[in-house]
């Protein structure tokens, strides 16, 4: 796991000793997610740079340091992640004639795309990846990010006309020509879901390249508007979904038990390949608990496992982790967290996520993360089996919500209420009822702010997963659909970089075994009722669950990972919410229309609690752009 950053520009003119200090400044803005080695590999005569930073994962030896270069020299990669088949692939490219300096899945990677080219070793990994290889002989950059999103990538232009690029948007701050111009379209799509899904970026200029596509920029497209060629994708999830939807799986309840089990005990074995200490979050949910079962069934000693809890019993699932890892044997660490240490981080967070983010369990996920880091270096996560396995209460409330309004006279439509039907009661059911489409309806459930054009100055909307018809698979279930929506625009955009920022700033790699891509190709093909049964969501994973588990720590209500937000935006952090959504302060900097933000804030502050959901996406634009953004 590691930091990757880069420029291209062969009008610049820097020689080399400008292009080494300019990649060393790219690659210092992200030196936490590398701490362990730096490098830089330039070519003036194409007015190119490319930095890393190496946290040492696999062979710690200096065999792995990057930028490196194909054993004929046509190649040069710089890559964040891990590639899990690598040795499978070290084989058969030995059998091919390659030869291997190392032990380091960089040098297969290296060797797999001068072999097949891009596409071809992309197709071939099985892995998570970010990754900047330059071809000397063509003089193409090519720019890819994994199957399901797990590695982030930014790219853009700069005002001389570079194109740059990182893992982090402070990577592409650090290029002198880059002007940090803010994206209302951007800022509005941070109001309405917490966070900015790819390509959208919140600076003017930079891009986000999707999950599951690849770039290639040669001298042609470079000398024009580079910024509006279209990524391709290699592997795209609503094509493979439909596809297995296609194709569905058509054993019975035994038979299915038996595959899942034997592809996530493979997933999860592969994903504990390290040569540092590893261990496990374990929130005592399915996901998280499945996948430590899975972990200390396949170990020779204690897996070390982390959880973390608040003393706002709500939010507190500390109890039952501890149980499950008592019944599993792992040596379990567990912070109590009394709400100071979590506010303590508010400040930090700007720095922390780089970019504007508003899913508050930021907090508790960046104080794992910290405890986790103290002991490991390597942490496996349940991340991806609510979207994959039917596992969010949403989804159930939707398709019910369907059943009753299409019980009603065709043609029975409300007003929208706009923001107020986040208070619920009648107003959520105008919203229901003003909705035109399933689609539409199944939006009402993710969305904070509904019409943040209204609020952020300048402001266009802009199409997501939730508003596009074709990001809907053409065959399956309506419950298909809603999993296809998450896992197109929630699962990448919010889950996963909210687990790779807070893990990747103390230098913490984190791997997911259920987002392995065999395991979700199985669940897509996988019928509803082996998913959500007699109301039970995840009914599968939990039968599988259940070989390693009793009952009684096995049927459980979900509870979610957040932080009492609510609480301390009226106690704690009251004043500097209130300095944050200052009228005068909010007119001057002209990026808001203060007068929604402050009649939200007023009723909040008068005992209506829903708001805090709203307030939350402002304050934490407000305090990048105060952190970083100016």
């Amino acid at each position: 796991m590691c930091g990757i950053a880069g420029s291209w520009n062969p009008k610049a003119g820097l020689d080399e000793l400008a292009l080494h200090d300019l990649g060393r400044r790219q690659g210092d803005a992200i030196a936490h997610r590398g701490p362990d080695d730096a490098g830089t590999w330039a070519d003036p005569a194409q007015g190119l740079v490319l930095s890393h930073r190496r946290l040492s994962i696999l062979d710690l030896s200096p065999e792995g340091h990057q930028p490196m270069i194909s054993a004929r020299g046509r190649w040069v990669l710089v890559f964040n992640g891990e590639i899990y088949n690598h040795e499978a692939l070290r084989a058969e490219l030995a059998a091919l004639g390659h030869r291997f300096r190392g032990r380091s899945d960089t040098e297969v990677l290296l060797a797999a795309i001068a072999e097949w080219g891009v596409p071809g070793a992309l197709e071939r990994g099985n892995g998570m990846l970010a990754f900047a290889a330059w071809d000397r002989q063509e003089r193409a950059l090519w720019l890819a990010r994994d199957r399901l999103g797990k590695k982030p990538l930014y790219w853009g232009r700069a005002g001389d006309g570079s194109l740059v690029f990182g893992s982090e948007l402070a990577a592409l701050r650090a290029h002198p020509a880059l002007t940090p111009e803010v994206d209302p379209d951007a800022l509005a799509l941070l109001l309405r879901l917490d966070y900015i899904p790819a390509p959208h970026c919140i600076l003017r200029g930079v891009r986000k390249l999707p999950a599951g596509s690849y770039l290639r920029i040669g001298e042609a497209e470079l000398a024009g508007d580079f910024t509006a060629h279209a990524p391709t994708h290699w592997w795209h999830a609503l094509e493979r979904q439909e596809a297995a939807l296609a194709n569905p799986f058509e054993g019975g309840n035994a038979e299915a038990l038996e595959q899942l089990d034997a592809l996530l005990r493979d997933a999860t074995a592969l994903r504990m390949v390290a040569d540092v200490p590893l261990g496990a979050f374990l929130s005592g949910g399915t996901d998280s608990s499945l996948v430590t079962a899975l972990m200390q069934a396949q170990a020779l000693r204690p897996v070390r496992s982390f959880s973390i809890g608040f003393d706002n019993a709500v939010h507190d699932e500390s109890e039952h982790a501890a149980a499950v890892a008592r019944h599993l044997g792992t040596d379990h660490t567990e912070l109590r967290v009394d709400g100071q240490a979590a506010l303590d981080l508010v400040p930090e967070l700007p720095r922390l996520f780089d970019e504007p983010f508003a899913d508050s369990s930021q907090l508790p996920t960046a104080l794992l993360c910290r405890l986790a880091r103290q002991h490991v270096t390597v942490a496996l996560s349940g991340d991806g089996g609510d979207e994959l396995f039917f596992g969010y209460g949403r989804y159930a409330r939707c398709l019910r919500n369907e059943r009753w309004l299409s019980r009603l006279p065709r043609g029975l439509r409300a007003r929208d209420p706009g923001e107020r039907a986040r208070l619920g009661g009648l107003a959520a059911l105008q919203a229901e009822l003003a909705a035109g489409s399933f689609q539409a309806r199944a939006r009402n459930r993710v969305l904070r702010w509904r019409q943040p054009e209204a609020v952020v100055l300048g402001a266009q909307r802009a199409r997501t997963a939730y508003d596009d018809p074709a990001a809907l698979p053409r065959h399956g279930t309506p419950a298909d659909a809603l999993m296809a929506m998450d896992t197109a625009c929630y699962l990448p955009e919010d889950i996963l970089t909210k687990v790779d920022r807070a893990s990747m700033a103390v230098a913490l790699e984190t791997r997911a075994p259920l987002l392995d891509w065999r395991v979700a190709e199985f669940a897509w093909s996988l019928p509803l009722d082996m998913k959500w049964r007699g109301g039970e969501l995840k009914w599968l994973p939990k039968r599988l669950l259940e070989r390693y588990l009793p009952q009684n720590l096995v049927q459980r209500p979900k509870s979610g990972f957040g932080a009492p937000v609510g609480d301390w935006l009226r106690g704690p952090l009251r004043d500097w919410a209130e300095a944050q959504l200052d009228e005068h302060r909010l007119r001057e900097e002209g990026h808001f229309d203060p007068a929604p933000i402050r009649a939200i804030w007023r009723e909040f502050l008068g005992g209506q609690r829903k708001w805090h959901t709203h307030l939350w996406g402002v304050l934490m634009f407000q305090a990048w752009r105060e952190g970083l953004g100016r």
